[in-house]
């Protein structure tokens, strides 16, 4: 990748509905190699994907929470891996180093809607331990650009 392969994710990042005309014009290069550029960086994997980012409190899920999760030492990790993907209102979830197995982002309604979430479903997924909550009180930076700089 160069400096213009750099420059194309940056902008696509910010706007990955931009036009090839105003990419090509962003990053300095014409149409049809902009183009190429792109397609190129699609099938390499670079690019996974495009997605539109929703607006969550508008969705009226008002709660953010951190899981913290302790498996069970003979536990049959693939369950609880299932669990997770099939629950909707757990968005991320990163196996982890340190004095818990999985950290959890979950995002619902409410409190009442969170207690139910973890004492019905999250603390019966197969294998779970124990599980500690923080919540978010304000969110000072969410991003999901990533850093291109070499």
């Amino acid at each position: 990748m160069d400096r213009l392969d750099l420059k194309l994710l940056e902008a696509l990042q910010q706007d990955g509905r931009m036009p090839n005309v105003q990419l090509a014009e962003t990053i300095g290069l014409s149409e049809s190699p902009t183009f190429r550029r792109v397609k190129l960086l699609e099938e390499s994997g670079m690019i996974r994907g495009y997605v539109a980012l929703l607006d969550q409190i508008k969705l009226g899920l008002q709660v953010t929470a951190f899981v913290s999760v302790r498996m069970e030492r003979q536990s049959n990790r693939h369950d609880f891996h299932q669990c997770v993907e099939d629950e909707p209102h757990i968005t991320e979830c990163y196996a982890m180093s340190g004095g818990f197995d999985f950290l959890m982002k979950v995002v619902v309604r409410d409190i009442d809607h969170f207690a139910a979430l973890c004492m019905q479903d999250i603390l019966n997924f197969p294998g779970v331990q124990h599980v500690e909550s923080s919540f978010s009180l304000k969110a000072v930076k969410s991003s999901h650009a990533l850093p291109v700089n070499p």
